[in-house]
This record gives structure tokens, C-alpha cells and sequence, in this order.
């Protein structure tokens, strides 16, 4: 009996759906989290990718744009990075780009919390360097710092032994705020320890700058009253010259009479 082999070729015309994780991408160990991926047309078969496992999750949608693939009862293992695309219910070899990763961090409480201390707490806005240093118990580790206010992750390093020093360069006053920091583990990239307390960086408004701002005024004002002094000098001596020309002095004479 003859066996025949259909190939499928996959076009990829739709737009990269969007992705992302509710309420947080930043889970605690058994917590619950949805994975949301939305395109842009109804009657879609939605796939959720995860870096190193070859199976995705499909879930179909007919009436709307949007699946959501909830993960409850998070684990160590559900920790990575996710993406997703989807295809036509109808024509499934019309797929859509995939979607921009996201990865989804699990915090485990079972991690101490790492210190976090500043080199200056308050500095005036004047270029002024400030380093942060995170400290933890372990050398396995990579750092990161975060700021509140500020939904990505600001910077990541290792450490030198147990641990990090992050510093900002010429402290402006968009640097200040409420900073912290947490470690992952090497061995597991996507576990993450609680971040630690939060300390608080106060950048004061620059001082005047005498060489440049109040130099250059004081030389306009300056300008301004040789000019207005010039105009007034002028105008006595117009006025002066005027009162000369109608009124001359009269001749003098003689007290002696002539013979």
C-alpha cells in the first residue's frame, strides 16, 4: 500500500501578535499568572512558545483576538522566556510573525534577601558620581537593579565575590528615586530572590551657574545702562546747544566812556 507524505509550507503574512504576562511578570512560588497574546483578526489558532521546550500550548479562538493561557500554581519550572504566534483556523498554513519574548521570573522567598547601600544618599545635581552596591551570601549569582516607577530591569551584573557595585555617572536629577536590587542564581536563571529594601537617592536642583548665567546678564545690564546713558547725554547737549543758538550772550562793554 502506497503511503503519500503531504508537505505544508508556512507563510508568515500576519503581523507579530503582542504578548505579555498578568498581573506581573515577577511571580512568587505558587502563585497564579496569565500569559496573554493578542493579534489583530478573529478566527485564530493561538501558540505559546517557551525557549527549550519543543511543544507549545494551542489554544483556538474563533470569535475574538485574544488567548490567554493561564499558568496557576507557578513552579520553579515555569520559570523562562515566552513567546507566541497563531495561524488561521481556516488556512492553517498562513501564520503570523512571532511575538516579541517576554520572560517570566519566579521569586522564591526561600532565597535570603540581598543588602543594598548607597555611596551618597543625597547629592546635589552636579556630576556628581554615585556608586550602588548590592550584597548577597552567595558568588553564584548575577545581580540586577531596579528603580521604582520603572518596569524593566535597569541593569545586571556579576558580581565581584558576593557582590555588585552599580554606578551612575554624573548624577542628574532624573537619577533620583527609589532604587533596590535581587540576584537569580546562574544555574537557574529564571529564579529570583525577593529584591531587597529599597533606599532612596535625593538629587538636589543644580546650583547657579555664576560663570556663565549671571555673568552673561550683569554684561547685558551693563549694556543697557552705557546705552541709556549715552542716549540721555546726548539729549542734554542737543538741548544745550538749542538754548545757545536762540539766546547768545550779549556783547561786552566798556565801563570806561569814550571821548
Amino acid at each position: 500500500m502506497a503511503s503519500s507524505l503531504t508537505i505544508l509550507l508556512l507563510e508568515r503574512e500576519y503581523p507579530k501578535p503582542t504578548i505579555r504576562v498578568t498581573p506581573s511578570r515577577v511571580v512568587a512560588l505558587g502563585g497564579n499568572i496569565t500569559i496573554r497574546c493578542e493579534g489583530l483578526y478573529p478566527g485564530m489558532m493561538f501558540f505559546l512558545h517557551k525557549a527549550g521546550h519543543p511543544n507549545p500550548q494551542v489554544q483556538p479562538v474563533p470569535d475574538g483576538p485574544v488567548a490567554e493561557f493561564p499558568i496557576p500554581n507557578v513552579s520553579r519550572e515555569d520559570g523562562g522566556s515566552y513567546t507566541c504566534d497563531y495561524r488561521s483556523i481556516t488556512d492553517q498554513s498562513r501564520w503570523s510573525y512571532p511575538s516579541d519574548p517576554v520572560e517570566m521570573i519566579v521569586g522564591d522567598p526561600s532565597l535570603p534577601r540581598p543588602n543594598i547601600s548607597l555611596s551618597l544618599v543625597w547629592v546635589a545635581a552636579s556630576g556628581t558620581d554615585v556608586t550602588i552596591r548590592c550584597q548577597g551570601q552567595r558568588w553564584d549569582v548575577r545581580f540586577f537593579l531596579h528603580k521604582a516607577g520603572d518596569l524593566n530591569l535597569q541593569r545586571q551584573m556579576d558580581p565581584a565575590g558576593d557582590g555588585a557595585e552599580f554606578r551612575i555617572p554624573s548624577v542628574g536629577r532624573q537619577h533620583g528615586g527609589s532604587y533596590s536590587c535581587s540576584y537569580r542564581p546562574r544555574s537557574e536563571p529564571f529564579v529570583s530572590s525577593e529584591p531587597s529594601n529599597p533606599v532612596q537617592l535625593v538629587v538636589a536642583a543644580a546650583p547657579p551657574d555664576f560663570t556663565n548665567t549671571n555673568i552673561t546678564r550683569l554684561a547685558l545690564s551693563a549694556a543697557v545702562l552705557l546705552v541709556l546713558g549715552l542716549i540721555l547725554a546726548e539729549a542734554y547737549y542737543s538741548r544745550l546747544r538749542a538754548a545757545l543758538e536762540f539766546n547768545p550772550r550779549p556783547p561786552s562793554t566798556s565801563p570806561c566812556g569814550t571821548s
